[in-house]
Order: structure tokens, then sequence, then C-alpha cells
């Protein structure tokens, strides 16, 4: 299975004190049982080690990037001409919602994978039509 993979589940896996911690981790063991893809673009990863050294400190930030860059269970995309310029194009037609860059990005690469399911907890995956994997949601139900 390929799975999209947002950096607001791996912030809230890698931050004991993140307050989707706890449903984080259950998601991952879960996702971890199967045969799984993250397939994440290399601006989520760096969003992702970023937050993590602000939030956890530096050695969860590297412990992250290094299991990243290690895994086989992780396909990255490097967004490129193409992915950007779809991404910016979304940024731009979704003003009434407050979509990152990065989200619109993520988007862009979903939409190109043919991927339904994210896992993230992030609510604006959602309002483009995708699934939050496996059926989180803010507060962890």
């Amino acid at each position: 299975m390929n799975i999209f993979a947002d950096s607001s589940a791996w912030i809230a896996l890698y931050d004991d004190q993140d307050k989707y911690h706890a449903p984080a981790q259950q998601a991952f063991r879960q996702l971890s049982s199967q045969t799984v893809v993250f397939v994440m673009t290399d601006y989520v990863i760096a969003e992702t080690a970023t937050m993590i050294l602000y939030r956890a400190g530096h050695a969860r930030a590297v412990r992250f990037g290094d299991w990243v860059l290690r895994s086989v269970n992780v396909r990255q995309i490097r967004v490129d001409v193409a992915l950007w310029n779809e991404a910016w194009r979304l940024f731009k037609m979704y003003n009434d919602k407050e979509f990152s860059f990065v989200d619109c990005a993520s988007f862009a690469v979903m939409r190109r994978e043919h991927l339904a399911d994210a896992f993230t907890f992030d609510h604006h995956f959602t309002q483009m039509g995708f699934r939050l994997w496996p059926g989180l949601r803010p507060g962890g139900k």
C-alpha cells in the first residue's frame, strides 16, 4: 500500500508533547504492520525536520531525517518544475482556504500518483477530497 505521509503525522510521532502523539503512534504501528510505502515530498521532509528541531530538539530531528533517508518504506518525490507549477496553480486557486504551499505541493503529488489516503492530522487534506488514514480526525478520533 502506498500512502502519502504529511509533516503533521511525523511531528506528532516524534514530539511526545504533541496533542496527536498517541494517535500518531497507534496509526504508525498499524501502518508498520502492513506492507506500506510512505510517499513524501522533499518539501514535507524539510518542513518536518525543521518543526521537529524547534519542538523536540536537534537529536530527534536528526533521528527522523536519518530514518526517512534510509528507510526502504519511504519513497521521496522531489518537487520538480511541473509539480511546482501545479502547486502554485492550486495555491492561487483556493484563496478561500488556508492551504500552505507545501500542502498544495502534496496535493499535486497525491493527484499525480493517484493516492487517496494521507497519514496526517491536517484537515486540509479532507478539504481536497483525500482521506485521513486510518480515519484520523483532529482529537485522534
